[in-house]
């Protein structure tokens, strides 16, 4: 591949994995250069208005995490969004060009699965047997549940004295401390 430059990459268009969208619902497409800040200033007013009722972002390969992120920014906004969440695989083709022309190599095209997500959020009610589908507030009883099973390992953990095994052997021995170091006689 040292004698191949990258020329271009297509992204082959796929249809969206929800197939009974109003046609006037925004899309937010969500690349990996674009700025949360952006996205989310532009969204959430939208989402504040009485008339938007339903949002879906979307994001493949890099822009993943981003989507991802932006989703979760626009439900701690906005209690009450139903989240149903489709992942799949967009397929994109990357031509690769000889960097000399004249050496009698073809250009290469090269086929990869990227993937991407597909995020549905909405403050009617959505079905709850879809696949994917988020509740709102479980996410928050989710966290609950698990920020008391940790506080409950740490008690246990604080009441088992934290010294190890040990006696009193060891620099500073449990009954006096560093205070009986530094006494002047």
């Amino acid at each position: 591949m040292e004698n191949y430059k990258k020329s271009k990459v297509v992204e082959k268009e796929s249809p969206l994995p929800f197939t009974d969208l109003p046609s006037d619902i925004i899309e937010m497409k969500v690349k990996d250069g674009s700025k949360i800040r952006n996205l989310m200033g532009y969204a959430i007013a939208k989402m504040e208005s009485d008339s938007v009722q339903q949002i879906l972002f979307s994001g493949s390969g890099k822009a993943v995490s981003k989507a991802i992120t932006c989703v979760e920014i626009m439900k701690r906004r906005q209690k009450g969004l139903h989240q149903v969440t489709k992942v799949f695989f967009k397929q994109t083709e990357e031509i690769w060009e000889p960097i000399v022309p004249t050496a009698g190599l073809d250009n290469l095209t090269v086929k990869r699965n990227v993937p991407a997500i597909c995020v549905l959020l909405s403050k009617d009610q959505l079905d709850a047997q879809t696949p994917g589908y988020q509740a709102p507030g479980s996410f928050n009883a989710f966290w609950l549940e698990t920020l008391k099973a940790e506080s409950q390992g740490q008690m246990k953990r604080k009441r088992s004295g934290g010294r190890g095994a040990g006696g009193k052997t060891g620099k500073y021995p449990r009954s006096g401390g560093r205070g009986e170091f530094y006494k002047k006689s």
